[in-house]
């Protein structure tokens, strides 16, 4: 069984469709798309991530290799409405809920990071590449030869005197 059809295991016991999932775990409804569509590309790392952080209970060995059981206790996830039973069902995650999670993959500071180099360089100098353009004056241009046609098929050369 691929990884995407153990999502696809994880949307249907939940009841949703690529873009109610795409919600849930924070991504781009074509990110989803694109995991089922015709290209049938793996989802990411952070999609995985995201997805083990809304539903903390579903077990990652199983969804990277579909070995072992589906939860990590054997037990299904909690639904929305039993994470915040004060809120109606609808609105389970509000947008500005007084206790709502700020997302570490925001575009907060970028702490430890640093730029990584493409090659590493070398202590030999490389060899300068130089391209000229030479422009050769040419000589100018002489007539040598006029002809003259006529309607009656004759023609007449002129030859400048030398």
């Amino acid at each position: 069984m691929a990884i995407k059809d153990r999502l696809k295991l994880i949307m249907d016991d939940k009841g949703l469709n690529n873009g109610e999932f795409a919600k849930e775990i924070g991504v781009v409804q074509s990110t989803i798309s694109n995991i089922f569509g015709a290209r049938g590309t793996n989802p990411s790392t952070d999609v995985l991530l995201r997805l083990h952080k809304r539903y903390p209970n579903i077990n990652l060995e199983w969804l990277l290799t579909g070995e072992g059981a589906m939860y990590n206790d054997g037990t299904p996830e909690p639904d929305a409405t039993s994470l915040c039973p004060d809120q109606p069902e609808d609105a389970a995650y509000p947008l500005f809920a007084e206790n709502a999670e700020i997302s570490e993959f925001g575009t907060g500071e970028a702490k430890n990071r640093r730029e990584m180099t493409s090659g590493s360089p070398s202590g030999q100098a490389k060899d300068i590449v130089r391209q000229e353009i030479v422009y050769k004056e040419r000589p100018p241009r002489r007539i040598t030869e006029i002809r003259i046609f006529f309607d009656d098929n004759t023609y007449e050369t002129f030859k400048p005197e030398k």
